[in-house]
Order: C-alpha cells, then structure tokens, then sequence
C-alpha cells in the first residue's frame, strides 16, 4: 500500500534521517528567516525592510519547494509574487493607514497561499471556506511549527564519533568556565586596559541580548509554522465539506426578514427623499440642523448600515432552505440593493457637503474609498449571489479590495487631502496647517507646492514644521522609503534655494 512521504515524515516516529530532511530543512530556513526579520524589522516605521522579509519568504518557499513538491512552486507563484507586491508598498508610500493596509494584505495573500496547497479552491469557495482555511492556516502558523520540528530534529542519527566529540566539547567547556572566570579577574585586577576591555567585550547590554533572542525565536516559530502548512501539509483526499449548516430557514421565513428590511429602507428614503439631494438650501431651512449633524454624522451612520447589510443578506442566502422557491427572496435582496445603492449615493452627498464646509482628512477620505468598494461589492453580489452562484462572491470581492489597495497608493491620500485643502482655503475658509504637517511624508511635496497659494502666517509655519521634521531626520536603510526620501530631498532643496535667495537679496 502506497502511503505519502509527507505524511510519513511528519506523523511517524521514524529514525530515518531521509525522512526527516525536508522538515530540518524547513528548520533551519525558519531561524534563518527569524534572524533576518531580527535584523531588519527592528527599524521602524517599515520600509524597504518588510519589502524585504516578505520577499525572503517567498524566495525561501519557492526554494524549498523546488525540490520537496514542486507542483506547489508553481501553484503558488503568482500569490507569492502578488504578496511581495502588496509588500513593496511599505517602500512606496509613507501613509500609516495605506501600510496597515499593504501588511493586511500581505497575511491575507500568503494565507491564501498555504491554503491552495491543501486544496482549498479560491475561485470557488463560500464565505464559510475561506474563513475555515484561513483559521486553519493560522492555527497551523501558531502552533504546529516548532514542536514538531524539534521532534523531527531529534530523530537524526549522528556518528557515534561525533556524539562522542560533541559530549567531550561540553565537558572541557564546563571545565574551563570556572577556571575563566578566576584568572581572568586577577588579569583586570592586574591592568587597567585589558580591564576596559573586558568590560567593553562582555557589556553587551542582556536586555538587548534577551530581546533579540525572543524575537528571532518568535519569528522563527511563525516562519516554520507557516513553511510547514504551505509545504508538509498533505492535500486533503476527502472532498472539502459543504458550508451548509445543520439547520435552515423556508422561505417565507427569510421572505419576512427581507421584506421588513424593504420596507424600513424605503421609509427612510420617502421620508428623507426631500433632502436627500437638497444639499445647503434644505440644510438651513431645517430647524436645528447643521453640517456637522447632517453630513459628519449622517455619513458614518450610513456608512455602518451599508456595511451590515452585505453579511446580512449572505447569511439569508446561506439560511435559505435548499429545497425552497429562491425567486421571490432573491428579488427582495435584489430591492434591498438598488434601495441600498440610493441610500450610498446620498451618504456620498452628505460627505461632499462637509468636505465643501470643512475640508477634507484621512478618515473621511478613507471611508469615502472604502464605501466605494462596497458598491462594487455590492454589484458582485447581484452578479453571483443573486444568480445562485455564491460560492463565487468571496474571491471577487477580495479582488476588489487588492485592487483597491493598489488604487489608493496610486492616488495618494496624503497628497490629494492637502490638494483638496488647498484649492478650500481658496475660497475663502481656512487651512489647517497643523493638520497638514501631521500627515506622512506622501503629503509632503505637495505642501511646498502649494505654499503660494497660502497666507504668509501658514507659509511660515509649513515649512518650520517640513524643516524640522525632515532636515533632522537620520534614517536608516532598513526603513527606507521612497515617500521619506523624496520629502528629505525636497525639503532640504527649498531650504537650500531659500538661503541662496537670501544672500542674493543681500548682495543687492
């Protein structure tokens, strides 16, 4: 009877070292990934170095992959290489949101990785199978690293000439250690320098020594739990389980649920059609209601409700009874939507009301990109829900997010809310300089661009802060980054093209 050799080496107590290689391999790539993010992801905030690290992963994978499995080097080529390109931008921008975001990205990437090689199917599988191979990924990345590598480390037979050397080694070296310790403190009681010396060779500081220490074990065990879900993990040869739960709901049930939706939203937008697109004149006309209640508030509200109704309207689908007549509760979801789709539109014109009365910031930009991927969302959800293809929505909709996510680096949210609130402050209302030299280094050039158009007083106070921010700035290589860079540069250009404009002025 055949048997797979992965599952013999991991699950069998075997004394074979042939067995046991590709695991001490992934080993040793696991503590020599740990060192490499000990060394480089201490510099913070992250730049070129998480590029890096991510990209040593991948290159570790698909090393180690050639030569253990290497159908899973091919399979999982382009996610690798979409996760070192969700890394890179970490080097692109300098944005705390858009990072978080790229490393988002980059955990969710890899996990799909490891998850294909154990035959989940990404193009078709529900939101129940996604969520069941990414906790399985993740537990495996947690937990089922090091224990067992350990495990598989021991079963290696050595020479017993070696076994004797090794164990001869420790015995001198515990002899030498007390004897070490005695003359070496008559030697620095005997000389000042070599006592400088010595002090200076073994203060190395053991909380530093600790710290690193810890987090190249902690990196080590995550690299190898994840090594080993994407390569030593056998591919499951029963079939994948059904994301149907043990019980349901008819359609008359779901029908109702949908329905008192409808006719809540529809409700809301008879009542509040008058001055849903009214905008400033309905706005002063109703008593007690400002921007800051109609448009601040009412977005996020909106926001939240369209966010709850896309996982709403799964579970029914999933509810629904197998058996049951779907029509009429797909046509109700289907009203929920286009009544959903006006109701967006008009949070939409809430937040371009308030950006006109008060600008623009990194929250209100960012909700505003993230209610634009639940409209697409929300388009797919018609596309494959609706039409009884639901086991297609999440991969579409995870598309739409990386797409997303390289859109907004592509736009650039620190520059374009400075632009925004330029071209506001020229009309008349005012510019919050503080604000603005708050954000990354993205936002950076396109404050120097726009010190023209600025009063003197926020013209001053722009670039005392890009100058201390930047001019001082030391960096490191680790954490380089191209947004830091290019504001450094620009920075120490206008301060330089400043000073010559001075001393011409002077000569004159």
């Amino acid at each position: 009877m055949e048997t797979h050799p992965v599952v013999m080496e991991i699950n069998e107590p075997s004394m074979d070292g042939a067995r046991t290689q590709p695991a001490v391999v992934v080993l040793a790539v696991a503590f020599a990934l740990g060192m490499l993010g000990d060394g480089l992801l201490r510099a913070t905030p992250w730049g070129l170095n998480f590029t890096m690290c991510t990209a040593g992963l991948a290159l570790s994978v698909m090393w180690v992959a050639r030569w253990i499995e290497p159908e899973r080097t091919r399979s999982n080529a382009a996610l690798l290489a979409l996760a070192v390109l969700f890394a890179a931008g970490c080097t692109w921008r300098d944005s705390a949101t858009l990072k978080a975001l790229d490393v988002l990205a980059v955990i969710l990437t890899l996990a799909l990785a490891a998850w294909r090689t154990q035959g989940g199917s990404l193009m078709v599988a529900g939101v129940l199978g996604y969520v069941r191979g990414a906790g399985r990924v993740a537990a495996q990345t947690l937990f089922g690293g090091l224990g067992f590598s350990c495990r598989d480390a021991a079963r290696i037979q050595l020479p017993s000439r070696s076994w004797r050397h090794m164990a001869s080694v420790a015995v001198g070296g515990l002899l030498a250690l007390p004897l070490l310790v005695a003359f070496g403190a008559l030697l620095v009681s005997a000389d000042a320098i070599f006592g400088q010396f010595v002090v200076h060779l073994i203060d190395v500081g053991f909380t530093t020594v600790v710290s690193h220490v810890l987090l190249t074990a902690l990196l080590a065990w995550l690299a190898d739990g994840y090594l080993r879900s994407l390569l030593l993990r056998p591919r499951p040869v029963t079939p994948p389980r059904t994301s149907e739960l043990g019980f349901s709901l008819g359609g008359i049930e779901i029908g109702t649920v949908l329905g008192c939706l409808n006719i809540l939203f529809l409700a809301f937008i008879v009542v509040q059609f008058r001055y849903f697109f009214g905008g400033t004149a309905q706005v002063q006309v109703a008593p007690g209601l400002s921007y800051a209640v109609y448009a601040r508030r009412g977005f996020f509200e909106l926001v939240m409700v369209a966010a709850l109704v896309l996982p709403l309207l799964l579970l029914a689908d999933w509810l629904l009874r197998k058996e049951t007549r779907r029509t009429a509760c797909r046509i109700l979801s289907g009203t929920l939507v286009a009544m959903l789709m006006v109701i967006m539109v008009s949070a939409l014109q809430r937040m371009r009301l308030y950006q006109c009365e008060y600008g623009l910031t990194e929250l209100r930009l960012y909700t505003t990109a993230f209610m634009g991927w639940l409209a697409v969302v929300f388009v797919w959800f018609t596309v494959t829900v609706l039409r009884g293809r639901r086991e297609r929505f999440v991969f579409g909709a995870l598309v739409a997010g990386g797409v997303a996510v390289v859109a907004l680096h592509a736009v650039n949210p620190d520059a374009l809310i400075v632009r925004v609130n330029v071209a506001h402050a020229q009309t008349g209302r005012t510019f919050d300089a503080r604000y603005a030299t708050s954000l990354s280094a993205d936002a950076a050039p396109a404050l120097l661009e726009a010190l023209p158009a600025l009063q003197s007083v926020e013209q001053n106070r722009i670039v005392a802060a890009l100058r201390k921010k930047w001019l001082d700035e030391a960096g490191d290589w680790r954490n380089w980054n191209w947004a830091r860079a290019e504001a450094k540069q620009r920075v120490t250009q206008h301060a330089a093209g400043e000073l010559a404009q001075r001393r011409g002025v002077s000569k004159e």
